[in-house]
């Protein structure tokens, strides 16, 4: 069985035993950096010890709960410097060795040896990844959007840095993305309309997300914040325009009056898409025809028909035309609509 050229390179060592650093220039100035830290740590616990002793001495015996706490807190503290010193006392004894000239050609060769070794068919995948996590200490990738391209810099074990400038490329069509369509009519909701309700008209409408969902609020904000799209602002009373229950307690008419007026088209209405909710615009001469009782010359629709002579539905093509003026009846036995006839002469002859 062959055995993998990185596993060959490894030095054997007896059991239990530590390796021993060794040392070059960049090796030692961090070492040292390191030790300066350190000490600093030591400084400052060496400080904070010493003021918890002067607290403690300057408390007077009679305190007894005062003095029980600043004792703990001075044994806190004289714990945290015996760690710090310890730690010190351990970083200084894993100073690294200097290299000695037969670990340098050693080293050398072994770098001249890495592509052989990189390329060779005993050389598996989970090798190369160790080999990569012995030479390599730290990667900082940084974007940039103009030009795009990624800026990469290897920190490695040794001390040495490699800087490296890397195009990006550009982000194709996606396989899993909303419908350009459906993106567009989310833009036209969105600006009256909540995200909750944006979803149950898209799912009435039988529409889906990208990766094939149905939609839920999440997904539609989702959605706006990929595209830009601003949330619904919150509604202005001043622009007239309600809903249908608001219109319905407005004019003091049920919903399904109102729904009856909408599609009759004799109430200004409208309505983005199916299954959106229809926006009614309440003027003042909308609720002029909202009356309390019939006025005088108003007749129901099946009479007025008949004293116009023509069909129900021509006399409501009038309505819309304006060539005839209709109000609803709001209270009373008689209320509905009715319409305003221009006297007897009107019917079958008034050509």
């Amino acid at each position: 069985m062959m055995r993998s050229p990185l596993r060959s390179l490894r030095r054997s060592r007896p059991p239990g035993c530590a390796p021993v650093p060794r040392r070059s220039a960049s090796s030692e100035r961090q070492h040292e950096a390191r030790l300066q830290g350190q000490r600093l740590a030591v400084e400052r616990a060496e400080f904070e010890a010493g003021r918890a002793e002067r607290q403690f001495d300057a408390c007077e015996p009679e305190n007894r709960l005062v003095a029980r706490t600043l004792e703990r807190a001075w044994e806190q503290a004289l714990s945290r410097l015996k760690r710090e010193r310890q730690r010190l006392a351990e970083l200084d004894a894993r100073r690294p060795e200097p290299l000695a000239a037969a670990e340098r050609q050693a080293l050398a060769r072994l770098a001249r040896d890495l592509p052989r070794l990189w390329d060779a068919e005993t050389t598996t995948a989970r090798d190369r990844k160790e080999l990569l996590r012995t030479l390599v200490g730290e990667v900082i990738v940084t974007v940039k959007d103009d030009p795009r391209r990624a800026e990469i810099e290897i920190v490695w074990e040794g001390g040495a840095r490699t800087e490296l400038q890397v195009p990006l490329i550009r982000r194709g069509g996606e396989r899993h993305r909303t419908s350009e369509d459906t993106v567009a009519l989310i833009r036209r909701l969105a600006a009256h309309t909540n995200d909750h309700l944006i979803a149950a008209i898209l799912n009435k409408q039988g529409r889906r997300t990208g990766t094939g969902l149905p939609f839920s609020q999440s997904r539609v904000k989702y959605v706006r914040q990929q595209h830009g799209i601003p949330a619904a602002p919150p509604p202005d009373p001043d622009n007239g325009l309600v809903t249908i229950e608001q219109a319905a307690t407005q004019l003091g008419v049920s919903n399904a009056t109102v729904y009856r007026w909408l599609r009759a088209s004799l109430v200004p209405g409208e309505q983005i898409t199916p299954h959106a909710p229809w926006r009614i615009r309440l003027t003042d001469e909308l609720r002029s025809r909202f009356v309390p009782a019939v006025p005088h010359g108003y007749l129901p629709l099946d009479e007025a028909a008949k004293r116009l002579g023509c069909a129900r539905q021509t006399v409501l093509h009038k309505v819309q035309r304006g060539e005839l003026h209709a109000v609803q009846v709001v209270t009373g036995r008689r209320k509905g609509l009715r319409i305003k006839v221009n006297g007897p002469e009107a019917g079958l002859f008034d050509k």
